[in-house]
């Protein structure tokens, strides 16, 4: 069970890369396999309701853009950035194997030497998870303050997949599905800074929320890397069963959710406003449904920003709020979930 009574969410960024792709354009780069396998233009963003996302400039580092997100959400809060003993960097992306990216993002944003500094690698729950580990710290007095931040790179795994789908002349139509999740992905970077009460200016409260885990679907996305260090030259690879993926995935969200209403003391009619880790269009109506919450209730960015990893849940968090999505008082589920399989909830009164 996680509860706080002393966290309060005050700082939120969300900073996007310039670099516009459509899905129209990834199709274009597999014409060869569309026109040897009959499959029809238009499939990608039919499939995953994904009109377009974003990608950095090559040669960017994830330390780069999540410090500038983590910039953002220091200066959003107007918390003196002396108060801050800890940060996280919770993306899947990272500039080294060794050091922690999070050491290259605590230089950048010339935060104290007596900040606690690391890095949280969960998928796409990375920053939900480290905002539960800066959350426990402020409850415990041991911090007043603490930042969250994410840098998503997804140009590199989108590149990789089109051309290991270009090389293989032998692909079918059912080789293609374990590839198709990896050309939803794109590119984000968020902040989220949290601190005790007696910091805020907002009163955004971090109430508490519930986790599970089905780790005996473990394979059913799972990524590599074999290529060398150099950034530019990054090529990762990624398979999933989406199907699988979707469904298990779901019903671990369903209790999941069961068990976070109880820890807060919520019903659905309750929650006034969700926000949910961006898939595609089928997994959300699944998620809605197995949740039988509202779906009007739902800020989508998955149009027009994709999977941003780490990032896409807290982006669009940042972004609804940025679009005045949220209102005093409301009350706010964010539901996250990640490939391993684990589901953290977390509920805020906003």
């Amino acid at each position: 069970m996680l509860r706080f009574q002393n966290v309060y969410i005050e700082g939120l960024a969300c900073h996007l890369p310039e670099n516009i792709v459509s899905s129209e354009d990834l199709e274009k780069r597999l014409a060869p396999v569309y026109d040897r396998l009959k499959l029809p233009y238009g499939r990608l963003e039919m499939m995953t309701g994904i009109k377009e996302r974003r990608f950095w400039k090559k040669n960017t580092f994830p330390s780069q853009v999540a410090s500038k997100a983590g910039e953002l959400a220091i200066l959003n809060s107007g918390v003196d950035r002396a108060e801050i003993g800890c940060l996280i960097n919770a993306s899947v992306c990272r500039d080294f194997l060794e050091p922690a990216t999070a050491s290259l993002v605590h230089h950048m944003l010339d935060l104290s030497e007596n900040t606690l500094v690391f890095d949280i690698s969960n998928a796409c729950l990375g920053v939900l998870n480290g905002m539960v580990h800066v959350a426990n710290m402020i409850e415990l007095g041991q911090i007043r303050a603490g930042l969250v931040v994410a840098g998503e790179n997804g140009g590199p795994l989108v590149d990789a997949t089109i051309r290991s789908m270009l090389n293989k002349p032998n692909l079918s139509r059912n080789d293609i599905k374990s590839s198709f999740a990896s050309l939803t992905i794109a590119s984000a970077a968020v902040g989220v800074l949290l601190v005790h009460k007696d910091l805020t200016k907002y009163n955004h409260r971090l109430v508490g929320g519930h986790s599970l885990a089905a780790s005996q679907f473990n394979n059913l996305c799972r990524g590599n890397d074999e290529s060398d260090t150099e950034v530019d030259n990054w090529s990762p690879l990624m398979q999933t069963d989406a199907e699988a993926m979707m469904r298990e995935g779901c019903r671990l969200a369903g209790e999941t959710w069961s068990y976070t209403k109880k820890n807060l003391s919520w019903t659905n009619e309750d929650v006034n406003r969700v926000f949910c880790h961006q898939v595609g269009h089928s997994h959300r109506k699944l998620l809605y449904e197995t949740l039988s919450l509202q779906v009007e209730k739902d800020f989508s960015t998955l149009e027009y920003l994709g999977n941003t990893g780490a990032a896409s849940l807290p982006s669009t968090l940042a972004l609804g709020v940025e679009k005045g999505f949220l209102k005093d008082g409301d009350k706010v589920a964010l539901l996250g979930i990640g490939s391993g399989l684990n589901c953290l909830m977390l509920g805020a009164e906003w």
